[in-house]
């Protein structure tokens, strides 16, 4: 029994690598919440707190997704239940970039340099939260339809999560304001349709170019090791 589980682990160490860097920087990043509020006995940036355990919700979606995946019986009729709600969250993952702009509204409550630290460190998580699973559903749909509809899904979402980070950071929707306001945010996503001004265009572009050159860097970085473990 101890022999087949170390085998397991042994196997998949690199997700559960990642897992627990995920889960350490997540907890260092609570930390440093817990630190300045202790110093400046405000409650700026707790909010985040809760921000960051959105940001988990899709990453946990996409890892039940990919493990199921492997069992054929399971892979559609389960497996899109875990998609759906994995896409409805995703973007609370990238959202966490845009707290940054917050760094002005806590001047001479902290030193200037920790709140950096602390608003970059949430969203580096927040990123490498939705990096990984993009990641692993590209991987889901590659085993099963194909590279290119992985790649189609990579460029879809990159640009769906973008509109979702603009709802999200100026129309102040969130995620489960789809299970009781569906019909105004449809609403309001049509009427920005629309009426598309410079700063929503602007924003999603820009926002989905920057989420892909992330992504694709850090792609490319991992395939660049096993290149170099296979030479």
């Amino acid at each position: 029994m101890l022999k087949k589980l170390y085998q397991t682990i042994l196997r998949h160490r690199y997700k559960l690598t990642i897992f627990v860097i995920l889960a350490a920087t997540s907890a260092a990043s609570v930390v440093l919440v817990g630190a300045r509020v202790a110093y400046s006995d405000t409650d700026r940036y707790t909010h985040m707190i809760w921000n960051l355990f959105l940001a988990w919700i899709p990453f946990i979606m996409a890892y039940l997704a990919y493990a199921i995946s492997w069992r054929r019986t399971l892979l559609y009729l389960i497996v899109p239940i875990f998609a759906f709600l994995w896409l409805l969250f995703f973007p609370n993952a990238p959202y966490l970039i845009t707290d940054i702009q917050h760094l002005s509204e806590g001047a001479g409550e902290a030193p200037v340099w920790f709140d950096v630290i602390l608003l970059i460190w949430f969203s580096w998580t927040g990123l490498l939260l939705g990096v990984v699973s993009l990641y692993l559903m590209q991987e889901i749909v590659k085993k099963n339809f194909g590279k290119l509809l992985g790649w189609v899904l990579v460029f879809s979402v990159s640009i769906l999560s973008s509109v979702g980070v603009y709802l999200g950071r100026f129309q102040r929707w969130n995620s489960w304001d789809i299970a009781n306001n569906y019909k105004e945010i449809i609403r309001d996503t049509w009427y920005i349709l629309r009426h598309l001004d410079k700063s929503a265009i602007g924003f999603t572009a820009l926002f989905t170019v920057f989420f892909l050159f992330v992504y694709l860097t850090l792609y490319a970085f991992g395939h660049l090791l096993q290149e170099q473990n296979n030479d």
